[in-house]
């Protein structure tokens, strides 16, 4: 009775040291010398083990140029090539006062100038008046640039897809008295 006492104290012991220790590593002893000689020159171990040489370790590092991104998408939309680079955008800007009309819709009827300042009266086809100054828009694209004694110079400035500016010069001229 005492003996199985005293191993199953031993088994406890046992278990309770491997708990706490881990597991265990054991390593196999060569048979001999001379073996154990042979397989270390010729960079074996006796258990078929690679052992490490004194030779450094190749170095890995990834090259990014030449590889395709792993990001991208595999569907992509296709690239019409159906657009013009020369066609001119309009601008999404909301009209108000004389953006409204264009310069072939009015009539000039008038013009003024009052010391430093310069006014011209044009109307619509309606017969509503309107007056005008020099920087101010008028239609679309146009900014009046210079009143004359007889006329409106109007420049249009026209942006195309590639960004390329295009401007025209629109003249408004002032009609005599009987002239049509």
């Amino acid at each position: 009775m005492k003996t199985q006492t005293n191993i199953r104290h031993l088994t406890f012991t046992l278990s309770f040291l491997l708990v706490l220790s881990g597991p265990l590593s054991l390593q196999a002893v060569p048979e001999s010398n001379a073996s154990s000689e042979t397989n270390r020159a010729s960079g074996q171990d006796p258990l078929g083990l690679s052992l490490p040489t004194d030779e450094p370790s190749t170095v890995f590092s990834y090259q990014l140029e030449g590889r395709p991104d792993p990001f991208s998408p595999f569907i992509t939309e296709k690239a019409t090539s159906s657009i013009n680079m020369d066609e001119i955008v309009d601008n999404e800007e909301t009209l108000s006062g004389m953006q409204l009309f264009e310069p072939s819709q009015l009539k000039l009827v008038a013009i003024v100038f009052e010391d430093s300042a310069e006014l011209a009266m044009v109307e619509d086809a309606t017969g509503q008046g309107y007056a005008l100054r020099p920087g101010m828009k008028i239609g679309r694209k146009g900014i009046i640039t210079t009143i004359d004694p007889n006329q409106v110079i109007i420049e249009e400035t026209s942006v195309t897809r590639s960004g390329k500016k295009i401007t025209n010069n629109i003249v408004m001229l002032l009609k005599k008295k009987g002239e049509e």
